[in-house]
């Protein structure tokens, strides 16, 4: 009986570690293929993973079952966090990054302003644990280019105090 009690606190342990992190599914699209016997059905996910203190990663994966791809994309999105930049709730300075087609304008704004995005980079900007941004879309609406960007863009920043250090030696 002992082993019992052990073995649940052992699963609530890992489930703690799994919601450290916040989890969203920012597109899912479903492909069909016509077989000899019919339609074959797949599915792709692109999921968004952060924890609210500046780590945040995507994945993007494709499977049979959308379960398996949402799972898939998961995975692959803890694999890839990243740290952004951040000062106080904002961004470090103004940014604008293109990826394939998706253009991405981002600016910092004052305290209170709350984050102005789309929904794809608004999702993005809010796992990252950022407060106050202001951001534009031009060009391309497709899902994964705009996360791309978004990501490029907020992989391209730089603290102020490295700056400054940069310029001082």
């Amino acid at each position: 009986m002992a082993k019992q009690s052990e073995g649940s606190r052992r699963d609530s342990a890992s489930k703690k570690e799994s919601s450290e992190f916040l989890e969203k599914v920012i597109f899912v699209n479903r492909c069909s293929k016509t077989v000899k016997g019919g339609r074959k059905m797949s599915f792709s996910a692109l999921i968004l993973v952060g924890d609210g203190k500046g780590r945040v990663g995507f994945g993007f994966a494709k499977a049979n079952e959308l379960t398996d791809a949402i799972r898939k994309g998961g995975e692959l999105a803890r694999k890839n966090m990243v740290t952004v930049p951040m000062e106080g709730g904002t961004i470090p300075h103004d940014v604008s990054m293109k990826y394939d087609g998706a253009v991405i304008q981002m600016r910092p704004a004052k305290q209170g302003t709350g984050i102005i995005a789309g929904s794809k980079v608004r999702a993005i900007l809010e796992f990252a644990g950022y407060k106050d941004v202001m951001a534009k879309s031009h060009g391309s609406n497709n899902p994964n280019n705009l996360v791309r960007a978004t990501f490029k863009a907020l992989l391209s920043m730089s603290k102020r105090d490295a700056v400054l250090g940069a310029r001082a030696q």
